[in-house]
This record gives C-alpha cells, sequence and structure tokens, in this order.
C-alpha cells in the first residue's frame, strides 16, 4: 500500500513539473516574441539622377523593418534593370515603382506621358515664352491671334487651350535646380487627344501665345474672342474725339460759304452762287 501511494506521488510530481515547464515557456514566449527576420528591398547603391536608366551595379538590397513594408517596392534587382529613373533618388533610398518610367518606354520624355494623354511641340520664342519663365511643370492658356477667313482685313485673338502643362521646355524636361528660366524656342505641352488636335489647327492658323498662370489656380475663365476694333473699348456715340458732348445726331460741321461772282455787261448785272 505505501509503495503504491509512493508510485502516485512520483506520476504526480512528474505531471506537475510537466505542466510547469510547459507554462513556463508558453509565458516566456508571449513576454518575448522571436524576432522577424527583416525584409529585403531594392535600393540605389549611388545617387541617380532623372533620366538615368538602371544598370546592375547601380542596385543592391537593403534591409526594411517586415511591420513596416512599402508598397511599390521591389525585392529583386531584376526587376527594375533596364528602366528609366523619372525623378532623383539618394544612395540607400529604396527604388519605388512610381519613381521609374514605365516598362519599355525607355528613357526621356516618353516616359513623363501618362497613359491617355500626348506630347505636342509648340514653337514660341523670347516674348510669347513669358520672357523665358515658362518651366517643366508650370501652367499656361494656349491663345493664337489669326484672320477668320482671308477676305477678312481684322485679325482676332481667341484663347483656345486653358490650364494646360508644360512637360517641356526645349530638350529640359524638368525644372532646373537653381529656378533659373531658360529662353527656348520650343515648348512641349502635355495634352488629351483632342486638344492635341485644337493645338495644331490654332498654330496652322496663326501666332501662338502663351500666358502663364498660377499652377494651383485651374478654374476656367470665359473669354470671347477679340477683335482690334475692341482693343481701345466700346466709343460711345455721344462724344466727339475731344470728349465734348453733341446730340444723337453727332456733331455740327460748320456750314461753308458759297463763292458769288458778280457779272456786269453794259446796263446788266448778273450774279452766281458757287459751292
Amino acid at each position: 500500500m505505501a509503495r503504491r501511494i509512493a508510485i502516485a506521488l512520483v506520476v504526480a510530481l512528474v505531471f506537475s513539473v510537466t505542466a510547469l515547464v510547459f507554462f513556463y515557456k508558453k509565458i516566456s514566449t508571449a513576454n518575448h516574441p522571436v524576432a522577424q527576420a527583416p525584409l529585403q528591398y531594392v535600393a540605389a547603391s549611388r545617387a541617380i539622377d532623372p533620366g538615368e536608366t538602371l544598370k546592375p551595379e547601380d542596385l543592391t538590397l537593403i534591409n526594411w523593418p517586415r511591420s513596416n513594408p512599402l508598397a511599390g517596392s521591389f525585392v529583386k534587382t531584376g526587376d527594375v534593370v533596364g528602366r528609366a529613373v523619372l525623378y532623383p533618388v539618394a544612395a540607400g533610398q529604396p527604388i519605388l515603382d512610381q519613381q521609374l518610367a514605365a516598362i519599355g518606354t525607355g528613357m526621356g520624355l516618353p516616359g513623363e506621358i501618362p497613359n491617355g494623354m500626348r506630347a505636342i511641340a509648340l514653337r514660341s520664342d523670347e516674348v510669347v515664352g513669358v520672357a523665358g519663365f515658362l518651366m517643366p511643370g508650370t501652367h499656361v492658356d494656349v491663345l493664337v491671334t489669326y484672320r477668320p477667313s482671308n477676305d477678312s482685313p481684322t485679325p482676332v485673338t481667341a484663347t483656345v487651350l486653358q490650364d494646360v502643362e508644360v512637360l517641356a521646355v526645349g530638350h529640359q524636361i524638368q525644372p532646373d535646380p537653381a529656378g533659373k528660366p531658360a529662353n527656348v524656342d520650343v515648348v512641349t505641352l502635355l495634352l488629351s487627344p483632342e486638344n492635341a488636335e485644337k493645338a495644331v489647327l490654332a498654330a496652322a492658323q496663326g501666332s501662338i501665345h502663351f500666358i502663364l498662370r498660377n499652377g494651383r489656380d485651374s478654374a476656367s475663365a470665359n473669354a470671347s474672342p477679340i477683335e482690334v476694333s475692341e482693343l481701345s473699348g466700346p466709343v460711345s456715340p455721344q462724344k466727339n474725339l475731344t470728349g465734348r458732348a453733341h446730340g444723337p445726331m453727332g456733331p455740327k460741321l460748320p456750314v461753308k460759304k458759297p463763292w458769288v461772282v458778280e457779272t456786269m455787261l453794259g446796263n446788266k448785272r448778273s450774279v452766281d452762287s458757287f459751292n
């Protein structure tokens, strides 16, 4: 009997120790979670300028906290090799999809054109180009001065497009880092296909002018074409050039006196009048 009691106590002790060890490990794991391996993202191994095409030597893998994943990131360098960079990337900075040109577009201007949009170049000069202050990213209105018909002696200026983004100025697709304006003779605009047709037609009709506007002002103005006769404003019929008021029929002109010729023939006398 005593032996059975001893065996039961030993078995109970073993179960108690096993349960204690099990719960201790559970509590220790909950208080000290196992550290997860960090993510590895593709990053720039050096500073990369806009327009450069990524090469294997330009890329590296960096550790990134698994608890804070990056949307649009890459885990394989082969996924970004050959794609052009649209924005500056610092050394060690993860490379994101929105920083790269679309696959197959290569480098330069084509990578800057969103899907469904078009780029069109229009000729400008130092004055028409707002004295050189047109830069990539600025917004303009496009005006055209033309003659409505071949027999029309009066030219007309009309607003063709409003709130248009300047995509490139000359060969420059990025603003100057110092904000320095450049005088160029070609400006490239970002337009929808329908507005591109308007721009081409306007350029064929007459002279194109760019009107610089605030980039935060996207409101469309209700501007109607203007003729030369409207430059000085409407003329009041009640005033002459000196500003003196007259009646509804306008100023009275002075009455010219006729020429009078008197002819004497003997006793005969005749008088004739000529205007």
